[in-house]
């Protein structure tokens, strides 16, 4: 089977279009963890408890949540490619709900 690859220019996981279309200024792309789980970015006030906290070993993903694609941006920056690492369920369950809180916090 093939893998997946979302278009990215010049290395900058701002600038994927993911495979279903949808890029940053669309619906929008969420950083997330190597669960696919959409991380706090927030200061001063815990971490609520639906989202993951900031990956201590610094390793970002974007998560595509209209269609549930995960890259990892490690090896956008590096590579300048961005091949889908794995898809996640954003139609129900905990993802779905951590998108949820994401964009009400970003509101």
């Amino acid at each position: 089977m093939d893998t997946e690859t979302a278009d990215v220019i010049d290395h900058d996981v701002t600038t994927i279009t993911c495979v279903c279309g949808n890029t940053v200024s669309q619906d929008g792309l969420i950083q997330a963890n190597s669960q696919g789980i959409p991380i706090f970015i927030g200061e001063n006030i815990p971490v609520p408890a639906e989202l993951a906290e900031w990956p201590k070993d610094g390793e970002l993903y974007t998560l595509c949540p209209s269609c549930g694609r995960v890259c990892r941006d490690s090896v956008i920056e590096e590579t300048g490619t961005a091949p889908v690492a794995f898809r996640v369920d954003v139609t129900a369950g905990p993802i779905a709900e951590a998108i949820r809180v994401h964009w009400n916090l970003s509101t």
